[in-house]
Order: C-alpha cells, then sequence, then structure tokens
C-alpha cells in the first residue's frame, strides 16, 4: 500500500475533516452546509467539479488530496485478502425527514438505531442521499443513480457505503419520497408518514469494495472509510427520470487513484 501522507498534511485535514462532518453528517446542521458564508459551487461551469480546488482554500483538499472520492473500480487489481476490516451493518425501518439542500435529495435522521461497525467503531448513519450518474465506477462503467450512506463515529470519522443504481423494478422503499420530491431547493425539511425499509435499499449480494477516500462534494476532507457494493439495486425508470428531472448532474468524476489498496469484503447484516 502507498506510504502515508506526512503527519503535518495528517493533521491539516484531520482538522477539515472534523469540520466538515459535521456539516455533512449532522441533519440540523444541514442549511449551514450551503450557507451564505460558504464558498459557492456547483457541478458545472466556473463553480463545478474541476475548479472547486481553486474557489476556495477550504477546498484546496480538493486539488492536492491524493485519497480523493470518488474513483474507478478496477476488479482486476483489488485486493482479495483485504486489509480494511470486517463491516457489519444493523439497519431498521426508520422515520426520516428530507429535502432539496441545492446540491441533491437527502434524507436525515436523529435516529441512532441504524449502525454500521467496522473495525469495532460504531458509525450511527445520519443521511442518505443520491447522484446522478453514479460517481463510482466499476470496471469503468457508470450506473443511472448511485446512493450514499452516511455514517459518522463517536469521534466524527465517516463511513460511507455506496450502492449503484440500475434501471428494472421501481423501488417501493422511496415511494412516498418520490411522490414529495421539492424541485427547488428546501429551507426545512419536509416529512415522511412512513418509515423507510433501509434494507430495501441494498443489494441482496453484499459483496463490497473498500478503500480509503474522501467526501465527493467540497471541503472534500479525506480520511473517509468508503464501501461500495459490486452488485446495484434496482429502480424504475419514472423513478430515476424524476430524480434527474430535478438534478441533471449532480455527480463528481472519477478521481485518480494513486495506487490505493481497494480490498473485496463481504458486507455482514
Amino acid at each position: 500500500m502507498r506510504s502515508r501522507l506526512t503527519k503535518t498534511v495528517i493533521g491539516t485535514l484531520f482538522i477539515i475533516l472534523s469540520a466538515s462532518a459535521v456539516a455533512y453528517a449532522e441533519p440540523s446542521r444541514q442549511a449551514q452546509t450551503y450557507s451564505g458564508n460558504t464558498p459557492h459551487w456547483s457541478y458545472e461551469g466556473d463553480t463545478g467539479p474541476e475548479h472547486w480546488g481553486h474557489i476556495s482554500e477550504e477546498y484546496a483538499v480538493c486539488k492536492v488530496g491524493e485519497e480523493q472520492s470518488p474513483i474507478n473500480i478496477d476488479t482486476d487489481e483489488t485486493n482479495e485478502s483485504g486489509n480494511k476490516g470486517k463491516v457489519t451493518v444493523n439497519y431498521k425501518s426508520t422515520a426520516f425527514t428530507f429535502g432539496n439542500n441545492g446540491h441533491t435529495i437527502q434524507a436525515n435522521t436523529s435516529s441512532t438505531a441504524n449502525q454500521l461497525t467496522l473495525s469495532g467503531t460504531v458509525y450511527n448513519l445520519a443521511q442518505f442521499h443520491f447522484h446522478t450518474p453514479s460517481e463510482h465506477k466499476i470496471d469503468g462503467k457508470a450506473s443511472p443513480l448511485e446512493l450514499h450512506f452516511v455514517h459518522k463515529s463517536k469521534t466524527g470519522s465517516l463511513a460511507v457505503l455506496g450502492v449503484l443504481i440500475k434501471e428494472g423494478k421501481a423501488n417501493t422503499a422511496v415511494t412516498e419520497m418520490w411522490s414529495k420530491l421539492p424541485n427547488k431547493k428546501t429551507d426545512t425539511d419536509l416529512t415522511l408518514k412512513a418509515a423507510i425499509d433501509i434494507k430495501k435499499l441494498l443489494p441482496k449480494d453484499l459483496d463490497a469494495y473498500r478503500y480509503q477516500g474522501s467526501l465527493t462534494t467540497p471541503p472534500c476532507s479525506e480520511g473517509v472509510n468508503w464501501t461500495v457494493f459490486e452488485q446495484s439495486i434496482e429502480m424504475s425508470k419514472a423513478q430515476i427520470k424524476a430524480f434527474q428531472a430535478i438534478f441533471p448532474n449532480n455527480h463528481r468524476p472519477v478521481q485518480p487513484d494513486h495506487n490505493r489498496d481497494i480490498s473485496e469484503t463481504e458486507v455482514k447484516k
């Protein structure tokens, strides 16, 4: 595995990650994430992904970081033995609120009932959101959508599950949410009457790939534990089109992997 960054850079990234994790993972602070004091970024033009690292010093890691996400996962280069630790998820039907934060549709929960455990560290699910087309690629192939489950530990570190979404049958787990999709930025979250069965948003086959990466949005902080499932879930053509009508393109292109270790693993439930 490629050697780690210097202690100075790691210290700087830790500070940035700690600050960004709060804004990224805590639903109650969602509005602050994109407030007037935060440098504006987008997915196109002069504020698009290729310019993020130049918009603000706060976003410098987007340009200079060497463990950036997303990446293309080359299955011929993955490590079968793995050295990233075991991943276990414990998900339950849960009440969520959701909204349009200006960059994606995001569902938030204050419940601590949904947990991901990685190498003995427990991460609580804080939110999930969507990107189109998919941010991660597998063997160079993208999917119409990608779902990110964002988890946060007590110390502020992040673990994200990435689920690729292909066209197929309608996914009933998001039926109510999709019937209320806001096409403009919302200042407050909308309430869902029914709980969401998160397990319906996971593939049946839980084989996955693990690697160390970053947030896929500014400030692109590194130190994020990524797990990307090999198998896709399905959403109907109508469901995919409904999201794309609001966000035609809200993905960051794949980043250089810099010879990072990508491990094969199986997520346990």
